[in-house]
């Protein structure tokens, strides 16, 4: 069956293997940038196509569609990152599904998912940050970030790796590079004092290339593999 996907759709590979050149080459074969294939809304014959490719990182945004998928791919080296908003009611199934949540700004949520990640390993956590200050978008404010560290690190069923964020939807090159830059420094100074840090979540489909350029080790694209949503 999964022979079938592959020969039917190679369109996703070569979308694939084409990215991951990309990232090599623009981090100069240096730093290692990991691809997140963004797969919210795509089906399980495109999602066993990636697979089939070799990507073994997969993003889903909306938790019942994305439990459907787990329980029917269930390879054991996939790497399931929540990275939609997260509401309380949410929490128990992400905390038994999913081995990254990415989308963490409320300590409330932190903490619940902590309390449902019992008898699994610790939950790796990035923190999303509003690096666009814009009320529509969700993520911790810039000034509150060291405070919410500080706060996570009585949960020990997290693990707390990252940050992620969504810069704005601009076509100001300047305007981007500027978030990119304060992103950057960001991750830095945090993770001089956090050693678990390691992940700076940046980048998707249309500005991954200028993400990694400003230090982003994980990016996230969706239409740059499968095509763009009908």
């Amino acid at each position: 069956m999964l022979g079938f996907f592959f020969s039917k759709m190679s369109k996703i590979k070569n979308n694939i293997l084409g990215i991951k050149k990309k990232l090599l080459d623009q981090s100069h074969g240096v730093n290692r940038v990991d691809l997140m294939a963004v797969s919210k809304s795509q089906s399980i014959e495109n999602i066993c196509e990636a697979y089939n490719a070799g990507q073994r990182i997969f993003g889903e945004n909306y938790l019942q569609e994305a439990i459907k998928k787990i329980q029917k791919i269930n390879y054991q080296d996939i790497e399931w990152h929540f990275i939609g908003p997260i509401q309380s009611n949410k929490c128990k199934l992400i905390a038994e599904n999913f081995s990254w949540v990415q989308s963490i700004d409320r300590i409330k949520i932190a903490s619940r998912i902590n309390d449902h990640r019992t008898l699994m390993p610790p939950m790796n956590i990035c923190i999303q940050v509003n690096i666009s200050n814009e009320e529509s978008k969700g993520g911790v404010n810039l000034n509150d970030l060291e405070s919410f560290i500080s706060e996570m690190k009585s949960f020990d069923n997290l693990k707390l790796r990252g940050i992620m964020s969504i810069p704005s939807n601009t076509l100001s090159l300047e305007k981007l590079s500027n978030e990119f830059i304060m992103l950057n420094k960001l991750y830095e100074k945090i993770r001089i004092s956090h050693p678990s840090i390691d992940t700076l979540s940046l980048g998707m489909s249309n500005d991954y290339l200028m993400a990694i350029k400003y230090g982003a080790n994980l990016v996230r694209i969706g239409s740059g593999i499968f095509g763009s949503r009908k």
